[in-house]
């Protein structure tokens, strides 16, 4: 195992050094900027369950899901008036420093005895849950995704497949050194000065700090990496190259342009799919996993150490994942098959699930889907965007990371209802019938989707193709 693991190493590093200082530079900063983000969402993304299923209670958790996406209607009309006003990095950056700032504030009310989780009557009627929901909700398609999308503006299809996987492995490595940190935070004989309350604020103002530090790293990326060395896709820039001399750039798009690619362009529409059943799988697993783990909890304080200690397994296992196989098998296999390979071994965790059928084979499988997601499923889907016009990557790209993953959430959210009415009349038996049966379905058009995604994604690569070129393209 140890020497597999040396190898996987080697491997992921080796392209690293192979290319010039320029671009190691360049990939190393981009790495670091990542390792930020996904450090600070971390920290946050664990705490947004835990606040809300104290301060607002779990039973609200399907309804939570379904008014955030009624709440991401304002905030993504916003972000497509900044797409069409600012440069790709001043976008992550700005939106860095909105979330760090804000989630500042929200580290004042987690401490307020009345509003904050000291208060542990919870009431669907404490807007302070819904709203610290909401916030994390947007942290991925408004953080998570601008980082995406700006690492896919600025990185050519074969430096995706070398180096992707070693940004990866710096994310989860970044994720994993906090969640563990986090754990142990949180438990009793540590730190006995302060409060659990006290504990939930210092982790949620060091994911704020953490944030703040990538505009820093943007800065000095772009003072560091030529502008030339940032074109990404040569065929995607030239022409927007092309439509700036044209002036083509004065044409001012609408918020809902985004939207429209994604209906109109059957390979975003593709994308969109192929997340949203990914989404939708995790949705019926991840709310039976909080169901049980909140049923075994005596407070906030002990459900979030136990979410903490299972997204440590997750980064863990994401992060050998990205060290051993992600850029080799990126690599190797192509894009085509790799996506392929996702569905097939998200189907036998589902089969695995459905067999067991225990507490344990519920945490197991969502730690191996999610690993699955953060180590391999992402740089292979999120190199899709690569061969885009740049409001495919950045704005169909946040409607499909807003409501692709908010609409999967609340379907799996209904379906999960329906089940548990199942279960409570009919027993155990058919409630396993319906869950197996439905994501049975589910990978087989997985599947499908993702066959015809790497065969859409290879053609435009042979043929130096953009993909949504008849769409007006603005400044880079």
């Amino acid at each position: 195992m140890l020497g597999r693991l040396g190898c996987g190493i080697s491997s992921l590093f080796k392209p690293f050094f192979q290319v010039d200082k320029t671009e190691r530079v360049k990939l190393a900063l981009l790495t670091l900027t990542f390792f930020f983000v996904i450090a600070s969402y971390t920290l946050v993304k664990e705490l947004k369950d835990s606040i809300f299923m104290t301060v607002v209670g779990r039973g609200y958790l399907p309804g939570a899901t379904f008014a955030s996406l009624i709440a991401m209607m304002p905030a993504i009309f916003l972000y497509s008036f900044f797409v069409d006003k600012m440069r790709r990095y001043q976008l992550l950056a700005l939106y860095s420093l909105i979330y760090g700032v804000v989630g500042l504030i929200f580290v004042y009310f987690i401490g307020h005895p009345t509003i904050g989780i000291a208060n542990m009557a919870a009431s669907p009627y404490r807007l302070f849950g819904w709203l610290f929901y909401f916030f994390i909700e947007g942290y991925s398609p408004f953080v998570v995704g601008v980082f995406w999308a700006f690492a896919n503006s600025v990185t050519s299809p074969d430096a995706a497949k070398k180096n992707y996987g070693l940004m990866v492995a710096g994310s989860k490595f970044g994720g994993l050194l906090v969640a563990y940190l986090a754990y142990r935070f949180l438990t009793p004989s540590v730190a006995l000065e302060l409060s659990d309350v006290a504990k939930h604020q210092f982790i949620a103002g060091a994911s704020s700090l953490l944030l703040l530090m990538v505009p820093i790293v943007i800065y000095w990326l772009t003072k560091q990496v030529p502008a030339k060395y940032l074109h990404g896709y040569e065929a995607a820039y030239q022409l927007e190259k092309e439509q700036q001399k044209s002036k083509e750039e004065t044409h001012k798009v609408g918020i809902f342009e985004g939207f429209k690619l994604l209906v109109s362009q059957p390979y975003v529409l593709g994308i969109f799919g192929f997340i949203f059943f990914y989404e939708v799988s995790f949705a019926i697993l991840n709310y039976q996993r909080k169901c049980l783990i909140g049923d075994c909890s005596s407070g906030p304080a002990d459900l979030s150490r136990e979410f903490f200690w299972q997204i440590f397994l997750v980064h863990l296992v994401g992060c050998l994942l990205s060290l051993i196989g992600t850029s080799a098998l990126m690599r190797r296999l192509g894009e085509r098959k790799c996506l392929m390979v996702i569905p097939v071994v998200s189907g036998l965790l589902f089969l695995y699930f459905i067999a067991v059928n225990t507490l344990s084979a519920v945490v197991i499988v969502f730690i191996g889907l999610r690993a699955l997601n953060y180590g391999f499923s992402y740089p292979v889907r999120e190199s899709l965007y690569i061969p885009t016009v740049k409001d495919i990557k950045f704005k169909s790209k946040s409607w499909i990371d807003t409501f692709g993953t908010k609409i999967a959430k609340v379907f799996g959210a209904f379906f999960n209802s329906f089940t548990f009415g199942v279960l409570s009349r009919f027993g155990g038996g058919a409630f396993l019938a319906i869950n197996g049966a439905f994501l049975g379905i589910i990978v087989v058009v997985w599947s499908i989707t993702a066959f015809l995604l790497g065969k859409k994604y290879q053609q435009a690569i042979d043929n130096n193709e953009v993909i949504g070129m008849n769409a007006p393209v603005l400044e880079p």
